[in-house]
Parts: structure tokens; C-alpha cells; sequence
């Protein structure tokens, strides 16, 4: 198995006077709650652990208060822990000096923020290239890196304009584009769309999601929104209070929500567009060949699947896995359960 990129073990933070003092209380199991009312101080991340994989699009969501932003600025150290652990391909983060701190951020990480954060007295293509100013590179080549990211996000033409004459979507397409120029490895993104219109923020994921089918960067991206996870998680973690209550992909938090909390957040969604055929596939019955049966990739979701289920001879079709292979069969019956369920 693939190591992790990102590991997080056993994470707490505490915030207060004497955070360090009331850990073991909390390890213990006192509740947020009773941790404020008692000692007034704020659990911000409860014994969170998570591995993140490398290439992959990690979504954090929660409600306000659920301690998801917390949480992702433990990995670049904005914000120390009270306890746990945090590794990087390996490297302990947590005791990392200065120096390596510094170069975790300038080389390794770059973020994307939720207010854009754009400075207002650069130019688009300034701001674009600021952490390349930063790690030292050569005019030259921040000019032609900067020219090929204001192009690839779509603002071609835009590069002598300031933060102040662009939209706001347009502003977190500067964002982004600040965010890859740097070639990191890792790119933090929290809640970087929350502040768009729908439309926006729907071309904005369609965006990233083509950005990352080309550059496979590893993306911890935070939301409390459950359609932008569903759609652009590989991964995703749910936490309340500072705790995590579940994690997996879309297809295990839709089909087998872990309690009431996981059940009210999905309870609304279009499970059609979300759930696809490999999640609900069964093995072939002995005897059963797929010989000249209507197949259908993994991947389709249900409400693509419906209509050539329906016309399907006896209303069963074979499922093939990434290599092409048939993996199992879903019947329409199925199907339909599933959306139900």
C-alpha cells in the first residue's frame, strides 16, 4: 500500500491559558462542552488521525465550529498541537526548526485562502508570482511561469490588472493560480470557493478537477458544503466538534453513513448523481458468464445506469472495473434500492 503523504495521529489542540494541563481531561473524554464550561477553554481538534494519500483530493468538511480549519493549519504549523502527531513523506513536521519550517512552506506547501487574500497594490501577475519571489527565482522564469498559470486558470489578458478591477471568482482564480505557480507538492485549500456565487464556484471546481486529472497534486481541501465534497473528494472526512466522525470515499459515506449526524447531512443530496455502479456491484452467481451481456464502467453513476438497466435482458447489466475487466453485476432492482435506501 502507498505510504501516506500526509499522516495526522492522535491530534488534539486545545485553546487557552494552560492548554497542556487539560489534555489528559480530554483524553479521558470530557466534552467540548464541559472542557468550556469548566476550565474555559475550546477543543478545537479531538483525537483527530488521517492519512492522506499522495495525488489525491482530501476534503475536510464540517459545520462552522467543527474544527476543519483548525485542523488544516496544523499541517503547514500556523497552528501547534496540544498533542499527536504529523509527519510529511515521513518527516516528522512537528520538529522541524525554523529554517525547515520555512522551506516546508515556500517549497513543499502553498495555500489557497477562502478571502482570496490577494495583495491590492500588485498586479494580477505580481501576486500570481509572489511565492516564487519568495523562493528566489529568477525574474525571467517568474515571468513565463506566472504567464503560463494566469492563462491556464483563464484570465489570459488580465495580468496588468488589479485585485480591485476583477470579480470575486476572478479573484480566486489569481488565487489559485498563486497557489500552483510554485510547483508544491501539497496545496491547502480552505474553504477557497465558499465565498462565490453557485455558478462561480461550480466552474471553479470544474477547474480544479481538470487541473488535478493533469497535475496530481496532493489538495487538503476544506468545505462545509456536502455537494462540493461529494463532488471533488477522493477522500473525505467529516468531523464535528473537533472530532472526526467519519471517513472514506463518497460511495461509503452516502451508502453506509456512520450515524444520525453523517444521515442528516446526505439526507438531501441527489444520490443519483453520487452513487456509482461499483459501489453497489455483486459478484456473478455461479454459472453466470458475462459473455454478450451490456456492460457499463464502474464509475457510472445511477442516473446514467437507469435507463440502459431498464432495456437490459433481464434488467441486469455487467459492471467492469478500471482495466475493463467485469467485476460483478447490478440488477435494476438494485438499483433502485440503493437510491432509496
Amino acid at each position: 500500500m502507498t505510504e501516506p503523504k500526509i499522516k495526522i495521529e492522535n491530534l488534539y489542540k486545545i485553546f487557552g491559558t494552560n492548554p497542556k494541563k487539560h489534555l489528559p481531561k480530554v483524553q479521558q473524554g470530557m466534552s467540548k462542552d464541559d472542557l468550556l464550561e469548566q476550565h474555559n477553554h475550546v477543543l478545537g481538534v479531538d483525537n483527530v488521525s488521517l492519512d492522506i494519500q499522495p495525488r489525491q483530493i482530501q476534503v475536510v468538511m464540517g459545520l462552522s465550529g467543527s474544527g476543519k480549519s483548525t485542523l488544516i493549519r496544523h499541517i503547514n504549523r500556523l497552528i501547534e498541537p496540544t498533542g499527536g502527531k504529523l509527519s510529511i513523506d515521513g518527516e516528522n513536521v512537528l520538529a522541524m526548526n525554523d529554517v525547515q519550517l520555512r522551506d516546508l512552506r515556500r517549497f513543499k506547501m502553498s495555500m489557497v485562502f477562502q478571502k482570496f487574500a490577494l495583495l491590492p497594490h500588485r498586479t494580477v501577475r505580481e501576486n500570481v508570482g509572489y511565492g516564487l519571489e519568495v523562493q528566489g527565482v529568477e525574474e525571467a522564469d517568474i515571468l513565463n511561469r506566472t504567464s503560463h498559470w494566469i492563462e491556464r486558470v483563464g484570465l489570459a489578458g488580465y495580468a496588468d490588472k488589479f485585485p480591485g478591477q476583477l470579480s470575486g471568482g476572478m479573484q480566486q482564480r489569481v488565487g489559485l493560480a498563486r497557489g500552483l505557480a510554485t510547483d508544491a507538492d501539497i496545496l491547502l485549500m480552505d474553504e477557497a470557493f465558499s465565498a462565490l456565487d453557485p455558478l462561480i464556484r461550480f466552474d471553479m471546481q470544474s477547474i480544479l478537477l481538470e487541473l488535478q486529472e493533469e497535475l496530481h497534486k496532493t489538495i487538503v481541501f476544506i468545505t462545509h458544503d456536502l455537494d462540493e465534497a461529494l463532488r471533488l473528494g477522493d477522500n473525505i472526512a467529516i468531523l464535528r466538534d473537533g472530532g472526526m466522525v467519519q471517513k472514506g470515499d463518497a460511495q461509503e459515506i452516502v451508502l453506509n453513513p456512520a450515524d444520525d449526524y453523517i444521515r442528516d447531512f446526505i439526507k438531501d443530496i441527489n444520490r443519483g448523481r453520487v452513487i456509482q455502479l461499483r459501489a453497489i456491484t455483486e459478484p456473478l452467481a455461479t454459472g453466470v458468464t458475462p459473455n454478450g451481456a451490456p456492460q457499463m464502467a464502474g464509475n457510472t453513476v445511477l442516473e446514467d445506469a437507469l435507463g440502459p438497466l431498464a432495456d437490459a435482458p433481464n434488467q441486469t447489466i455487467m459492471v467492469t472495473d478500471p482495466s475493463g475487466a467485469v467485476a460483478g453485476s447490478v440488477s435494476l432492482t438494485r438499483a433502485i434500492q440503493a437510491l432509496h435506501t
